[in-house]
């Protein structure tokens, strides 16, 4: 069975809008250095302003409808999910440090275990 998933082909007025929406960006990171001796007031709003049309003109491009429909569809699908009770995550958050604990004395037993047949048994250091 052949997959029917459609791809949109950017078409140069998206590239446009996708340069324009860079552009803003830089201008306003680049307006918000320069104009620092001008006062916070007017440097933070040169920062907002330009952040804020670059974000529409990003989201007016082709790109941007289809970063949107991600997110409503990713909203969608969690909204789907069946979160467990707070007592579930309780038990299983215990199980979970509970064998975080047991792996770890495993671990340091094996640790030392083995340090000690290597060093002590075979090689003959004493510490």
């Amino acid at each position: 069975m052949a997959s029917s998933q459609v791809e949109t082909v950017s078409t140069t007025a998206d590239k446009a809008k996708l340069g324009l929406a860079i552009a803003l960006l830089l201008a306003s990171l680049i307006g918000f250095y320069t104009l620092a001796r001008q006062g916070q007031l007017i440097q933070w709003s040169v920062l907002v302003v330009g952040l804020v049309a670059a974000v529409v003109v990003f989201l007016s491009s082709e790109w941007g409808r289809q970063l949107l429909g991600f997110g409503r569809d990713s909203v969608r699908e969690v909204r789907k999910v069946v979160w467990p009770a707070r007592k579930e995550a309780m038990q299983m958050t215990a199980y979970v440090f509970a064998f975080v604990v047991v792996m770890a004395l495993f671990l340091w037993l094996t640790d030392k275990t083995l340090e000690w047949a290597l060093y002590d048994l075979l090689l003959g250091w004493k510490r």
